[in-house]
C-alpha cells in the first residue's frame, strides 16, 4: 500500500502545474494563436496562467531572451540560431509562418521586384527579416542593393503610416499590415486623402522563381527558452497547432479575438489578412532541411545573420 501511495505523490510531483508560462511575440500573424489559447485556458491541465508579453521590435525580443523573461517566443527563424549559437539556452520548436512579406505600392504598373529600381521603398527592421529577404533577392537576381532607395523604419506600422500619409510611395510590408492599410485607404475618413495603393510583388513567389525552389520562406516559428520538461512542450505545441488551425479557418472571429488584445491593429484589415499568409506548422525536425536552405542562402551572403554558422542539430527540438 505504501508503494502505491509513493507511486501517486511521485507522479503528482512530476506533472504538476507550473505557476505560470510566459509566451512573447509580435504584433504579426505568428503571435495571434496564443489568444486563442489564452481565451480557452487551453493549458489548464499545466499551469495556472499562460501570460503574454509583446515584442515591438528586434531588440525588445533579444532583451526578453537574455534576461530570461519568457519560456516560449514567436520569433524569426535566423533571430533564433543567431541566439542559439551564442550560447543562449534556446531551441527551435516548429516553423508556423512560411510566406507574409510583399510589396504595396501606389503605382499600379509596377509587378515584380525589378520594377523598384530606383524607387524610394520604405522597409521595417533593419537587418531582420523583411530586409533580409528583400536584399538577398536583390543580389541574387543580379541588381544591387544601391539601385534602390531603401528608406529604413522603426516597423511595419511606420511604413503603412507613411504611405497613408503620402511621405512613401511604396513600401515593404509583412500582413497583416499590407491588408490594414489597402482597407484604410479604402475606407471614410482616410480615402479622402489617402492614395490609391495596390499589392504588389509577392515576395514567397520572387523567392521561388530566383531560387528555383518553393514559394515559401521558413520566416518565423516558436522557440522553446530554458529548460522546459517534455510534456509541457509537447502540450503547448498541440495547442498551438490547434490554436493556429483555428485563426487560418476562422478569419472573422480570429481578428475579433486578436484586435481585442492587440488594438493597434485593425480587425477587417487583420480577416482579409489571412487568406494572403501562408501559415503551416512544421515542427523543428520536419523542416530542417528547408530551414537549412534558407540559413546556407544567408551563409554565402551574412553569415552574421545566423551567427556565422549553421546552428547544429541540438537547435531543432527533438520529443
Amino acid at each position: 500500500m505504501k508503494y502505491i501511495i509513493l507511486l501517486v505523490f511521485f507522479t503528482t510531483f512530476l506533472f504538476a502545474k507550473v505557476e505560470k508560462i510566459v509566451v512573447a511575440g509580435p504584433i504579426a500573424t505568428v503571435s495571434h494563436p496564443f489568444f486563442h489559447m489564452i481565451e480557452n485556458n487551453s493549458l489548464k491541465d499545466i499551469t495556472k496562467k499562460l501570460e503574454f508579453k509583446l515584442w515591438k521590435n528586434p531588440d525588445e525580443l533579444r532583451s526578453m531572451i537574455l534576461n530570461k523573461e519568457v519560456d516560449f517566443i514567436a520569433i524569426p527563424t535566423n533571430v533564433a540560431a543567431n541566439l542559439y549559437n551564442k550560447n543562449q539556452n534556446i531551441k527551435l520548436l516548429g516553423v508556423s509562418i512560411w510566406g507574409i512579406l510583399g510589396l504595396i505600392t501606389k503605382d499600379n504598373s509596377l509587378k515584380q521586384l525589378k520594377d523598384f529600381k530606383n524607387k524610394q521603398l520604405a522597409v521595417p527592421f533593419r537587418e531582420d527579416m523583411p530586409d533580409i529577404v528583400l536584399k538577398e533577392l536583390i543580389k541574387a537576381q543580379g541588381m544591387k542593393i544601391d539601385d534602390f532607395k531603401i528608406r529604413y523604419v522603426a516597423s511595419p506600422i511606420d511604413a503603412m503610416q507613411m504611405l497613408i500619409l503620402r511621405q512613401v510611395d511604396h513600401a515593404l510590408l509583412a500582413e497583416p499590415a499590407i491588408s490594414i492599410a489597402l482597407n484604410k485607404t479604402n475606407s471614410l475618413p482616410l480615402k479622402i486623402i489617402a492614395p490609391n495603393l495596390y499589392r504588389s510583388a509577392n515576395l514567397q513567389k520572387e523567392w521561388g522563381k530566383t531560387f528555383n525552389t518553393k514559394d515559401q520562406i521558413p520566416q518565423a516559428g516558436i522557440a522553446i527558452l530554458g529548460n522546459l520538461p517534455n510534456k509541457i512542450i509537447k502540450r503547448f505545441e498541440e495547442e498551438y497547432v490547434n490554436s493556429l488551425l483555428w485563426y487560418k479557418n476562422n478569419p472573422l472571429k480570429a481578428a475579433k479575438l486578436t484586435t481585442s488584445n492587440l488594438k493597434m491593429l485593425e480587425e477587417k484589415g487583420l480577416a482579409d489578412s489571412i487568406k494572403y499568409v501562408q501559415i503551416e506548422y512544421k515542427n523543428a525536425t520536419t523542416s530542417k532541411e528547408e530551414i537549412e536552405k534558407f540559413f546556407n542562402i544567408l551563409m554565402q551572403s551574412n553569415p552574421k545573420l545566423i551567427g556565422n554558422k549553421l546552428p547544429n542539430d541540438n537547435f531543432y527540438f527533438k520529443e
